[in-house]
């Protein structure tokens, strides 16, 4: 049985923690409490939200395996919030203009952007920006127009474009002052693509 792990900095729980745990301490409690307040609502107000486990497979709010393409699996904000199936929450992206730019180690180890993905971030200007659950990377959140994934280095790292048929595991813990609302990314998708 895998171990169970903090639905917010995603640690192990402790051993003495009560079966239905989310979280390794009130520390994390509080800081995921906060970060739910961070989440623009142009996501939690869309019902595609899934659970997922450590490994980032999607489940339903019932713990069931989800499907980033059947609806009939995803649920509203509050529902995913409130259930405490796997190991966190997500946001599934079906092509209806809200995108994600998945920025893979991006920060360095005390958090600071890394000189590749500067330009990147500055770009995206008014949008919101997650900090991903290695703690490394960054979720640009936006709209835009991206029929398919695609991944592209981008000097020493990568960016990972998303717009449909994929679900990002979402954190809320917004990096730097950026807003809490989604902006045009277009530019973004074009100048890479």
């Amino acid at each position: 049985m895998p171990t169970p792990t903090c639905q917010h900095c995603a640690g192990p729980l402790p051993i003495t923690a009560r079966a239905d745990a989310r979280y390794c301490s009130g520390r994390c409690r509080t800081a995921a409490c906060r970060a739910r307040r961070t989440i623009p609502d142009e996501l939690t107000r869309r019902p595609r939200w899934v659970r997922h486990t450590a490994r980032k497979v999607p489940l339903t709010v019932g713990g069931s395996v989800a499907s980033s393409t059947d609806p009939s699996t995803w649920a509203r904000h509050r529902d995913a919030e409130a259930s405490s199936a796997g190991a966190g929450i997500g946001f599934v992206l079906d092509g209806d203009g809200v995108v994600c730019l998945d920025l893979d180690h991006a920060l360095d180890t005390d958090g600071e952007l890394l000189p590749w993905a500067q330009p990147i971030v500055d770009a995206a200007g008014a949008t919101w920006v997650e900090v991903s659950r290695s703690g490394t990377g960054l979720h640009v959140w936006g709209r835009g127009a991206l029929p398919h994934g695609r991944r592209i280095t981008v000097g020493p790292g990568s960016v990972e474009l998303y717009g449909t048929g994929r679900f990002i595991a979402v954190t809320g813990r917004t990096f730097g002052d950026t807003p809490r609302r989604l902006g045009d990314v277009q530019h973004i998708i074009d100048a890479l693509l």
